[in-house]
């Protein structure tokens, strides 16, 4: 280093998180900048990006603060919010996260880090720990299968609804839900009811079902109330009228209560959140959706089966893929592509090392607390509700409600205020008896004395019927016995993540997946107690903090977007996606122009469009691309002119899905907006405008974002992920609101509000300083500089491969954006190779796959993110280049075409110790192709899997 005097602001390393996070130096960048005849990575814009979409404005974020000033500036942050100790309950409950699951997994990148498990056989253990927590799903609710998880009860509900209309053979449109199942879900429920000409009938089951004839019914068990009832009756009269009865139930409940399956239910559905995942003022948690086995084929979300691979081994992969968006598009059973599946893997884990007596153990005592508190409550003089409970009383307090409630938040306890005569509370895994007897203490009149706990307990008798109590066995399985002792389960744990590649093995490549950096700093705030601890309903002067972490977060988005307003309740790019569709839809209806109701849909889009659109009742015509794999304009003219009085919106992907920088994004939005249309931007790729672009000042109207994506939150293995809708001024008062918490949306105006999307007020709130860490440690210099080395890395790679790979589509002066489409289907017909087995040789190279044939068939779109340094996309390139060498061999003859390197691919440990090796090429060859791997060798647990056997032989629980 030489003598010069150094600036005090470059000593203080503010923006020092920028090269942590850019993975290529300054040296590495000159030499991808010289190889594509470049001097500087502003020289990016006017090679790739059309002239009309650049935003010379400068943003207003402020300098790039240090990864220390971030840490300091959240425990500010969550300083403000008060940790009280919260009884409300309406599904969010205080649990304990087991330290070796917290530190093993949840702050592990093994786990964080990876992706959805498309490419299974690098999946194999979160895979397996996903049919575990399938596993816990089954036995507790008693169906046939459940699924991976959805987004939260709430949406369950919603899916439930829909897949009750799709199988029901009553053609009415009505959906019955029980006045007594928790307010969000009453409330999201009707969001997705009206677009699709439902009606939901709220009432009582007992009273309001018999004379009704609906295509479903909705109830809770324990109810919102916490009162358990017998529910063979309504399943008797559902079954009458050919309505599908769905229970949603609390999952500790049920270790010992009668499963819903003995009630006949055909859908059960819940959250997983009191299975050891903080309540995090709302999310991210694992819901979880289970089914009759005769409905299968109709469920919505992922379902992990069992299958077979190469050796016939037994192997695991997604099931029934072809009920998907990216397959089925608008037929698909869901919007929903992102689920949680990190929060699963949480939930499962906590089952697996608590096992059958550990759930036992906790769930008695939750109860047992709950009697000896309402029994000295009794004593105290209250009248509780005399139906049985689990963990929930109701209190009769005429006109005290408010005033006991006031007595309980000084002693920093928050109870839930039904109304002014009845109090409710909820006990959880975290009370304890010096809790009862405080709450003693606030209900008890001055100089009463306090009930005896001890002489309560020795004299209780059970409130639950025995016709009500679990009878059989649960979690009989060996997995959920083996791994009690920490020692077992971390070393269970590590053994389930070593089978797996994730961005702490490898780069991921994944195109329109964007698998970049999650900093250990941004990720930090999650574990804090003061952020994960609080629940969602609680009074907003409790969680300052929060509501600061929004306001901030808000106006980073809109500065970075150029939209007026945010809306961070989508937990979930799909949900994004809808909300943004609902808010079209209400505009256009506030204006009495209820006809527009036509979605316009490019061929290359996401499926999850055009599953989003059906959903909120549209009618979707969807637009050809031209040859360059760009919108055809003259065609888009040619469809708005003809539907003109009925175009609703369109949806449009930029840069598109195919990696490209469309020159006609603006003169589509200008089609658009002289038909009286609106411009839905899906901002999945909104990597590649960062600092650049502002979409809301192009001629965007709303976008939803993907902040697991673009902003750095980890992709969890396919779950959590963040959705936020950003709109502009004229489409503010439509964004969401929440039934329970107020102030929401402070511009919706009576019912101008599309309702509620998600359970919780704020979505997922607990991952919301991920993004905020990273926009804050960035700043605005570092996130447009993350864009153009995004950029750059994927012309360099583009550009390395296509003398051996055609590129297919390319934009402004040959240039592509972020992510890059290679065409392997010309293979087919040469030598019978196909992509799939392009993407099971990379393994043998410890690559995971690039997205496989999407958005085109037989190809491979790779996206290699600003995180990756030159020396690793080299690495890679290399990898792709020698396997084009190995289809040449196959080409010309040198290599056999029914037993080579590909289509045995991958290669396992356990064939490279066998007695016998008959295949014509080296063992070197195979295992260590380019003699590069000796060093960090991965290992695929399993060879090539059979797909087609995994669903003709359907099983999706332990074996």
């Amino acid at each position: 280093m030489s003598h010069r005097k150094i600036p005090l602001s470059e000593l203080e390393m503010r923006g020092n998180f920028v090269r942590r996070h850019i993975g290529s130096n300054t040296q590495q960048t000159q030499e991808i900048l010289k190889e594509l005849g470049l001097t500087a990575l502003d020289d990016i814009i006017p090679a790739a990006f059309p002239d009309n979409i650049v935003d010379p404005a400068p943003l207003e974020l402020v300098d790039a603060i240090s990864e220390r000033a971030a840490i300091v500036y959240l425990r500010k942050i969550r300083a403000r919010n008060k940790t009280f100790t919260t009884l409300i309950g309406m599904g969010y409950y205080d649990t304990v996260m087991p330290a070796a699951i917290k530190r093993n997994v949840l702050e592990n990148p093994s786990w964080y880090t990876a992706y959805t498990p498309y490419q299974a056989e690098v999946s194999q253990g979160r895979l397996e720990a996903l049919i575990n927590f399938q596993q816990l799903i089954v036995d507790l609710t008693g169906m046939d299968i459940a699924n991976a998880s959805l987004l939260d009860e709430a949406t369950a509900a919603a899916e439930a609804m829909n897949m009750s209309r799709r199988l029901s053979k009553n053609e009415s449109n009505i959906y019955f839900v029980d006045q007594q199942c928790h307010p969000q879900t009453i409330a999201v429920l009707r969001t997705h009811a009206k677009p699709l000409g439902l009606t939901i009938a709220l009432g009582d089951p007992l009273e309001d079902f018999a004379e009704l004839q609906c295509f479903g019914v909705l109830t809770q068990y324990p109810n919102t109330l916490g009162e358990i009832k017998d529910l063979s009756h309504l399943s008797k009269q559902a079954q009458e009228k050919s309505a599908l009865l769905t229970i949603a139930t609390d999952l500790l409940s049920l270790v010992i209560l009668k499963a819903p399956t003995e009630f006949d239910a055909d859908i059960v559905i819940g959250n997983a959140q009191r299975f050891g995942v903080p309540m995090g003022y709302g999310g991210p948690h694992a819901a979880f959706f289970a089914c009759k086995d005769s409905h299968k084929r109709s469920m919505p979300g992922r379902i992990i089966g069992v299958s077979k691979d190469s050796h016939g081994n037994i192997a695991y992969r997604m099931s029934l893929q072809t009920r998907e968006q990216h397959i089925r598009r608008e037929k698909a059973t869901s919007n929903i592509c992102t689920a949680q599946v990190l929060l699963a893997i949480l939930s499962g884990f906590y089952a697996v090392y608590h096992g059958e007596y550990g759930l036992k153990m906790v769930a008695m005592r939750v109860h047992r607390y709950t009697q000896i508190l309402a029994q000295g409550l009794e004593q105290l003089g209250y009248q509780l509700n005399k139906q049985p409970y689990f963990d929930t009383i109701l209190i009769h307090t005429p006109y005290k409600a408010h005033r006991i409630a006031a007595r309980a938040e000084e002693a920093r306890i928050n109870l839930r205020i039904i109304d002014c005569n009845t109090l409710g509370i909820s006990l959880d895994q975290s009370s304890s008896r010096q809790l009862i007897r405080q709450l003693w203490e606030i209900f008890a009149l001055p100089g009463h004395k306090l009930p005896d706990l001890i002489e309560i307990d020795n004299n209780i008798s059970e409130c639950i019927p025995s016709s009500l109590l679990r009878t059989d066995p649960i979690l009989q399985h060996p997995v959920f016995s083996l791994y009690h002792s920490e020692t077992e389960m971390m070393r269970y744990m590590r053994t389930l993540a070593a089978k797996d590649i994730a961005l702490d093995r490898s780069m991921i490549p994944l195109g329109s997946c964007t698998m970049k950096l999650n900093s250990a700093t941004s990720l930090q705030a999650i574990s804090q107690y003061e952020f994960n601890s609080l629940h969602p309903f609680i009074p907003t002067y409790q969680a300052q903090g929060y509501q600061q972490l929004f306001e901030e977060l808000e106006n980073m988005l809109c500065d970075l977007t150029g939209f007026a307003a945010f809306s961070l309740q989508p937990n979930a790019g799909s949900q994004g996606e809808y909300s943004g569709l609902l808010v079209i839809q209400k505009y256009h209806q506030s204006r009495g122009e209820t006809q527009r109701n036509i979605c316009l849909i490019p061929d290359s889009a996401h499926g999850t469009n055009p599953a989003s659109a059906a959903l909120a009742g549209y009618s979707i015509i969807n637009i050809p691309c031209d040859k360059q794999g760009n919108i055809s304009v003259a065609k888009l003219k040619e469809i708005v002119a003809e539907h003109a009085s009925r175009l609703a919106a369109i949806m449009i992907t930029y840069p598109s899905t195919h990696g490209v920088f469309e020159e006609s994004f603006c003169e589509i939005c200008q089609i658009i907006h002289q038909h009286g249309g609106q411009v839905y931007l899906d901002g999945a790729n909104f990597n590649a405008l960062v600092g650049v672009s502002r979409p809301g000042k192009i001629g965007a109207d709303v976008a939803h974002l993907n902040l697991h994506k673009t902003f750095s939150i980890p992709h969890g293995g396919g779950g959590p992920g963040v959705g936020p809708i950003g709109v502009g001024e004229h489409l503010i008062e439509y964004l969401p609101v929440h039934p329970v918490v107020s102030g929401v949306n402070p511009a919706a105006k009576g019912e101008s509000s599309i309702g509620t999307i998600s359970a919780a007020p704020w979505g997922s709130a607990n991952i919301l300083s991920i993004p905020w860490a990273y926009i804050a440690m960035m700043g605005a210099a570092g996130l447009k500089k993350a864009t153009l080395s995004a950029i750059l890395n994927a012309n360099y790679m583009a550009m390395k491969l296509s003398l051996y790979y055609p590129i297919l589509y390319k934009g402004k002066n040959g240039w592509i954006a972020h992510e890059c489409i290679i065409d392997c289907s010309a293979f087919k017909k040469t030598c019978g190779i196909a992509v799939n087995d392009i993407a099971k040789r990379l393994i043998d190279y410890c690559y995971h796959a690039p997205t496989v044939s999407f958005p085109v068939h037989e190809t491979l779109m790779i996206e290699p993110t600003e995180s990756e340094n030159k020396p690793e996309i080299d690495k890679f390139c290399a990898a792709l280049i020698s396997i084009r060498q190995e289809i040449a061999d196959i080409e010309n003859g040198h290599a056999d075409k029914q037993d080579n390197l590909l289509l045995n691919a991958p290669h396992t440990q356990t064939s490279l110790i066998a007695d016998e090796w008959l295949h014509p090429y080296s063992k070197q060859q195979a295992f260590f192709p380019n003699n590069s791997q000796y060093e960090n060798k991965y290992w695929p647990p399993v060879g090539r899997i059979d797909e087609a056997y995994g669903d003709r032989h359907l099983k999706c629980t332990c074996l």
